[in-house]
């Protein structure tokens, strides 16, 4: 018996080193995956913090924008037009890193979902009619309307919990990494023909922009210049814009372009150009049209790169080659 007990108390203490190596290698590797994933930032509201936010943007508002860049071209024509294929949803949003480092092109099916579908090249995504050749991701909080951006490997997609946040995932590791609560008070739909967009992320050659409207102008509105690091608002503008019959917007060389239409579709225009840096006048401004299609677009977003838009057209995906020309 006591050789039993002894041979079973081995058996038990081997089994104990083994277990205190597996728990050691287990503690390496959580120690590694928080380095390559750190923990997603508190993205409650804190109103003490939103207040705050709120008054230093408004200190911000309609001051004198100062370039970035040599940036000075406009708009002239839609140079040409391609229908790429019929998608998903009446409404959505397609489009590529509008940074240009990537060949991706990231699919928003609908105006509320948490799972976005990235699919390798244009190419995989005009082929195929399903989406098996598709990756997707579940994103930790869902979006809301079509205002969403993929800019420099992150995602800016907005979340709605109460106030709007401004939500940056890391695409390559699928973490949260910052998030903001939009400092606008009393929001409405920025589009009079897009009533599930609040907020509207753009991308140009100066960098990160926000289109979106308060009820204290609800007639017009309004564009902020977005820090894409720390998604500070740098600076605010009340623009001369009507929402009414507005159904997208986008952002070319640190102009606003407001693209309008009816509410039974029929050709969609540019009827609204907004400078920041005031080097283009309204009166210069090329009224673009574009082509008559299916119905109204739900988003229209301008790659910097590529010079054209992504446009999402009643489930159609269309892509607008632009022609430019020089402001002065």
């Amino acid at each position: 018996m006591l050789e039993t007990a002894e041979k079973e108390r081995e058996a038990m203490r081997s089994e104990a080193e083994n277990a205190a190596v597996r728990v050691d290698r287990l503690e390496r590797e959580v120690d590694y995956l928080e380095t390559q994933n750190p923990a997603p930032p508190c993205v409650e509201v804190d109103e003490t913090l939103m207040e705050k936010q709120v008054a230093t943007a408004k200190q911000r508002k309609n001051e004198k924008y100062t370039k970035l860049t040599d940036c000075s071209d406009t708009i002239a024509s839609v140079r040409a037009m391609k229908i790429l294929k019929r998608f998903g949803s009446t409404s959505g949003l397609w489009t590529k890193d509008a940074s240009g480092n990537s060949e991706k092109i990231y699919v928003f099916d609908g105006t509320a979902n948490d799972t976005v579908y990235i699919f390798p090249r244009m190419r995989e995504f005009t082929l195929f009619s399903a989406t098996r050749k598709a990756a997707r991701i579940k994103l930790p909080y869902p979006w809301v309307g079509t205002g969403h951006l993929v800019y420099d490997g992150h995602l800016y997609y907005i979340r709605q919990q109460g106030p709007f946040q401004v939500i940056k995932f890391n695409l390559a590791n699928k973490t949260v990494v910052d998030s903001s609560v939009f400092p606008a008070e009393e929001q409405i739909p920025v589009f009079g023909l897009s009533p599930f967009t609040y907020i509207e992320m753009a991308a140009d050659e100066e960098g990160l922009w926000a289109i979106y409207a308060t009820k204290e102008d609800e007639k017009n509105i309004c564009l902020a210049k977005l820090d894409p690091t720390s998604l500070d608002i740098e600076q605010m503008w009340d623009t001369p814009c009507p929402r009414e019959n507005a159904e997208g917007a986008f952002v070319v060389c640190g102009a606003l372009h407001v693209v309008y239409n009816t509410r039974l579709p029929s050709r969609a225009r540019v009827q609204c150009v907004f400078d920041v840096s005031g080097t283009l006048a309204p009166e210069d401004a090329s009224l673009v049209y574009f082509p008559k299609r299916y119905g109204s677009h739900s988003s229209m977003k301008y790659s910097p790169r590529e010079r054209q838009i992504y446009a999402w057209d009643d489930g159609y995906q269309i892509i607008y080659r632009m022609e430019m020309k020089k402001k002065l």
